[in-house]
């Protein structure tokens, strides 16, 4: 029985560590593919708050219940509250700086 839950356990971090890299893996090709600075932006955006996220719950699972865990979850609420702030502020400063720009409209309010 011990045997089945070890299993598991290895076979869940294993998984959750891949699919961080993946998400990492497509983030770098999406920047290295897009055109347009916003659409690059997003996708480093994404690619940073998921597949780092996805990692650092794979470190949670190997690791099990401890003081680490608790390091790792705080990393993530701190990444999931900083990143979509920082992209947005980014992006809200390229719209600005360059407002004659022929892949968007900026609406005068």
């Amino acid at each position: 029985m011990a045997v089945i839950g070890l299993c598991y356990c290895v076979t869940l971090w294993h998984i959750s560590i891949l699919a961080g890299l993946i998400f990492e893996l497509i983030s770098v090709l999406g920047v290295y593919r897009l055109n347009y600075v916003l659409n690059r932006m997003h996708a480093a955006a994404m690619g940073d708050t998921l597949g780092i996220s996805a990692v650092l719950i794979g470190l949670m699972v190997l690791r099990g219940i401890s003081f680490d865990s608790l390091k790792f979850l705080l990393i993530i609420f701190f990444l999931w509250l900083a990143s979509p702030v920082s992209s947005h502020l980014i992006a809200r400063l390229e719209t600005t700086m360059n407002p004659g720009s022929k892949h968007y409209k900026i609406e005068k309010r």
